[in-house]
């Protein structure tokens, strides 16, 4: 199997380069797998850096160089592949990755809360346990899978709910996909994966901005989004789907000009779609042209948007994909 290393807290150690001193990517993929010996009797491991970035500095093209690396692997023969990051990102690039992964092979990222040089950190045992979830035919047809503090979660699921916690990573909806017990990957369902989306081809990305709301907000910013500053828009909605009754009549403006979706804020649940009517509802949403997100936060939300406009996807294919990915328009009678 293949270990592909990204940069992040995992890979940092400490160097006062230009006097801000702290700690920066600077360990490659085969220097994560050697301190770690455990490692080499689980598996045969091959490891290279793709990039040595912080989380917070990744790109899509960053992931699209990862997704090629780790295709060409498993084309060779790669049991499975293991992509180590900065924890900032993991929630939007696994997604990413879920979403574009066609092989059979496990696709595990992973990364740490805590540096190499702080007591106690973490990264070690993230990395074996990904191995462990990585190498396990139980792991096969899941798509991407994150694996931190020995819990294995489903890409489309997982968030990073704690800044600094080892438990920072959690699926508030469904919990856990599994977890690694006794060196095993151990799953509490069967798989359950979708079909995925062709990889962009083009060299320019979609521009997708995302626009929370809170108490009394206006949403004055939606005036200033045009299809000169951007190709589309998620709204990040208050509960259920819900925004004031100014922002509505903004969001119902931008509708008749980009795609348009509303998400929940709030971290768990979703969008719902007929139990509300008051102006900034969710029907009254529905009603001026948004797309309910479903189960989808606004950052997955961005995702897949991303990806089907990159991909030249119109707008009733993404009303579709909303509801194969996100569970939208279920609720509809």
């Amino acid at each position: 199997m293949v270990v592909l290393s990204l940069g992040g807290t995992i890979a940092m150690t400490s160097g006062d380069v230009d006097g801000q001193g702290g700690v920066r990517p600077a360990l490659d993929a085969a220097a994560l797998v050697a301190a770690v010996p455990d490692i080499a009797a689980r598996a045969d491991v091959r490891a290279h850096a793709v990039r040595s970035v912080p989380g917070a500095s990744l790109s899509f093209d960053d992931l699209l160089g990862a997704l090629a690396a780790a295709r060409s692997e498993v084309d060779a023969g790669a049991a499975g592949i293991v992509v180590t990051q900065g924890t900032d990102t993991i929630e939007e690039s696994a997604y990413f990755l879920d979403l574009v992964w066609d092989r059979p092979e496990p696709l595990v990222v992973t990364g740490a809360m805590r540096h190499p040089e702080q007591p106690g950190a973490d990264g070690p045992a993230n990395l074996l346990a990904s191995v462990v979830v990585a190498t396990s035919t139980a792991a096969r047809e899941r798509g991407v899978l994150v694996v931190l503090n020995d819990e294995i979660h489903a890409a489309r699921q997982v968030r990073k709910t704690h800044s600094s916690a080892l438990g920072a990573f959690t699926s508030p909806d469904t919990g856990p996909a599994g977890r690694v017990r006794e060196g095993v990957a151990d799953f509490f369902a069967p798989a359950d994966r979708r079909e995925p989306l062709p990889v962009p081809a083009g060299s320019r990305w979609p521009r997708v901005a995302v626009v929370e709301t809170v108490l009394d907000e206006a949403g004055e910013l939606l005036p200033l989004i045009s299809e000169h500053t951007h190709d589309a828009v998620v709204i990040s909605a208050f509960g259920v789907g819900h925004v004031s009754a100014t922002m509505a009549e903004r969001i119902g403006k931008l509708t008749a000009s980009m795609p348009v979706t509303f998400a929940s804020r709030t971290g768990a649940g979703g969008t719902f779609e007929r139990t509300y009517g008051f102006p900034g509802s969710e029907a009254d949403l529905l009603a001026r042209g948004a797309i309910p997100a479903g189960r989808l936060d606004p950052r997955k939300a961005r995702i897949l948007l991303t990806l089907l406009l990159a991909d030249g996807a119109p707008l009733d294919q993404i009303r579709a994909a909303f509801v194969v990915h996100g569970g939208a328009g279920r609720g509809r009678p």
